[in-house]
């Protein structure tokens, strides 16, 4: 389905839509990814910064792809665990997050990533467990 999406034969998933999701580079070969985000003024808390979970969903909609990508047809990978850490604010613009799988077996992988703001630092890491499924 990733691939679907990246050809325009099936639309995006909501969520990506909402979060603004959009691919910089993939390299399936190398399990790693880059894409950006479109941070918007509606995901600020109170103090105006990006709430958290928005975050966290960005770093799933990072690392997520990073494997999705590797797979064969017919596969998917769901995030069995997700395991953020918030480094400092985030603020409303570009947000870019940057994936890897770290290692794959045939039934589970470790994956890993940030999420930096627009000077180029990290506003968030992430690790992640995802199992691998057939459809």
């Amino acid at each position: 389905m990733f691939w679907d999406v990246m050809a325009g034969a099936v639309p995006p998933p909501p969520a990506a839509e909402v979060l603004g999701w959009e691919l910089v580079e993939v390299d399936p070969e190398a399990g790693t990814i880059e894409v950006a985000f479109a941070a918007r003024e509606q995901f600020t808390n109170p103090v105006g910064v990006i709430q958290g979970g928005f975050l966290a969903a960005m770093l799933d909609d990072t690392l997520g792809p990073a494997l999705v990508a590797t797979l064969p047809a017919g596969q998917f990978a769901p995030t069995l665990e997700l395991h953020v850490q918030f480094l400092r604010p985030a603020r409303p613009g570009r947000l870019v997050g940057r994936g890897r799988v770290v290692k794959r077996g045939r039934d589970i992988a470790f994956l890993a990533g940030e999420l930096v703001g627009p000077d180029g630092e990290p506003v968030a890491t992430a690790t992640a467990t995802a199992q691998i499924r057939s459809v």
